[in-house]
């Protein structure tokens, strides 16, 4: 059986809190075998017994730390690593908890574009707010869930659907919602993916330029007499 050390696929990202709301923290983690997954805040290591109410778990590489319910008193760095017997990776990020609300704003919208059948597409938007916006794409009205096909990612600010090889049927109009207690925001963009184009059973000639032809003077001659 061989061994890979621990890599993390989506590492966490930082989170802003609204006081008195839940705060979720996840990352998506590969390995062989299996790695074993610790948390830490601030450096030191986290249990249920060192910050009541907080939720743990781990299963088919996603590790999760949920608190149900923030005070300013949990915010601070928190950390997960992840160990087997080929290595060990950390990813870290910042849990920030307020009592302001920020309804949610794009920094960054949706942009239309054209491109080929086969082609990858890369649809992104920022997003502000606090807390952080839950943010979904839709595609005609209906949710895109991620997917090998449809991947939803987040970076930060950064929301980004990446569709791996975009065929025709994948043209239309595509929107982005964020929401979070302050309120909703949407924007839109359509995607028009063109096919490969027909070959045509004849070569048809191309049809040279014709010039113009110049303007000639018409010269009126007289008739002379003798």
């Amino acid at each position: 059986m061989s061994t890979q050390a621990p890599t993390f696929i989506q590492p966490l990202q930082s989170v802003v809190a609204l006081e008195g709301s839940a705060a979720m923290f996840q990352a998506q983690v590969s390995g062989s075998p299996v790695p074993e997954v610790s948390w830490f805040r601030d450096g030191q290591v986290l249990s249920a017994a060192a910050l009541p109410g907080v939720q743990i778990s781990f299963s088919d590489g996603r590790a999760v730390l949920r608190i149900p319910a923030v005070t300013a008193a949990h915010s601070g760095r928190f950390s997960v690593r992840a160990t087997n017997g080929a290595g060990q990776a950390t990813s870290t990020a910042e849990l920030l908890v307020t009592a302001e609300t920020v309804p949610p704003n794009f920094l960054q919208r949706l942009q239309s574009s054209t491109v080929r059948q086969g082609s990858q597409v890369k649809l992104n938007v920022r997003v502000s707010g606090i807390p952080s916006p839950g943010v979904k794409f839709y595609r005609e009205g209906a949710e895109i869930q991620s997917s090998t096909d449809f991947k939803i990612l987040q970076e930060g600010d950064l929301y980004t659907l990446l569709i791996a090889e975009a065929f025709p049927e994948d043209s239309g109009t595509y929107s982005v919602i964020a929401t979070n207690s302050g309120g909703r925001v949407t924007c839109t963009a359509e995607l028009l993916v063109q096919g490969e184009e027909a070959v045509p059973a004849k070569k048809t000639k191309t049809t040279p330029q014709v010039r113009q032809p110049r303007e000639e003077k018409v010269r009126l001659c007289k008739a002379s007499t003798i």
